[in-house]
């Protein structure tokens, strides 16, 4: 499975790691589910997700904080993109 297998899949894959299953939903457009997902979620991905998120919703002074948390630097990049990067990595790291 590759970032666009995932944004475009009718629900999230069977075994998807939550910060995973957080960025196929927000690729659905609910970001409060994604929110959800990894808003209590311990470790560097679900941090970089949070960190995605708060960016995408406009704030990004929490957005700043979760990517320290993440140990990434705060992206440059458009929000598509970042979303394109941070499934890439997750997916390459057995996030199903």
């Amino acid at each position: 499975m590759d970032a666009e297998a995932l944004r475009t899949s009718p629900k999230p894959p069977a075994g998807a790691s939550p910060p995973l299953a957080a960025l196929w939903h927000l690729a659905q457009g609910d970001w409060q589910k994604a929110h959800a997902l990894v808003d209590h979620e311990e470790g560097a991905a679900a941090a970089w997700v949070h960190a995605h998120l708060h960016r995408v919703e406009g704030d990004e002074g929490n957005a700043a904080y979760w990517y320290r948390c993440a140990g990434k630097p705060v992206a440059k990049t458009p929000p598509g993109a970042e979303w394109d990067d941070i499934a890439e990595a997750l997916l390459a790291e057995g996030g199903l």
